[in-house]
């Protein structure tokens, strides 16, 4: 086993050696240590609570980091392009969850920034899940307490929303679901 070193492209099959958390984003390994402040484990837990409360009796299931998500230039996944580890995932095609993860865009998905993956995040996830149709994604940013809301229309995100605190956030897709920004933030 060995881990990722000198900058050069990778694939799966490299991905597949490495020891620990690593995301595979257009050839470029990430790694996804060390560990999340409590802040934002704090807010990871706060949000898949509320969406497990509201996904109970659909048929959406919710899945909390570390999850593997593969992305698939092919649409085979027997050798993925991508490897993405988002924070929290709903995926509501039961046919898109296998052992190792989901094959394919989970409907919605939510990353909590750090200073360390802001950039990722805002840049290539979210290039990367609007290419391959996440419905709806999430960004929350404990800097500034605030969630961006990206909504997918005409395959592209063109619905965006900004909340802050004290607001209600409200998904685009799922309209009945609705969080607290408050909530989020309030162990600080």
């Amino acid at each position: 086993m060995s881990n990722p070193v000198e900058k050069k492209v990778y694939s799966y099959e490299d991905w597949l050696t490495w020891e620990g958390n690593w995301e595979l984003i257009n050839g470029t390994a990430y790694n996804m240590s060390p560990a999340p402040t409590s802040l934002h484990q704090f807010i990871v837990g706060e949000l898949h609570f509320a969406l497990r409360t509201f996904f109970q009796n659909r048929s959406c299931y919710v899945f909390v980091a570390p999850f593997d998500v593969f992305f698939s230039e092919s649409g085979e996944y027997q050798s993925p392009d991508h490897i993405i580890q988002p924070d929290l995932s709903v995926i509501c095609s039961k046919d898109k969850v296998s052992k190792n993860g989901c094959n394919g865009a989970p409907t919605m998905i939510i990353e909590v920034l750090s200073p360390s993956t802001a950039l990722k995040d805002f840049n290539e996830k979210f290039n990367l899940y609007q290419k391959h149709g996440v419905q709806e994604y999430w960004i929350v940013d404990p800097g500034n307490r605030t969630v961006h809301v990206y909504t997918m229309e005409d395959g592209s995100y063109t619905i965006r929303n900004l909340y802050i605190e004290p607001e209600m956030i409200q998904s685009v897709i799922f309209k009945e679901l609705q969080i607290q920004t408050g909530t989020l933030f309030s162990i600080e």
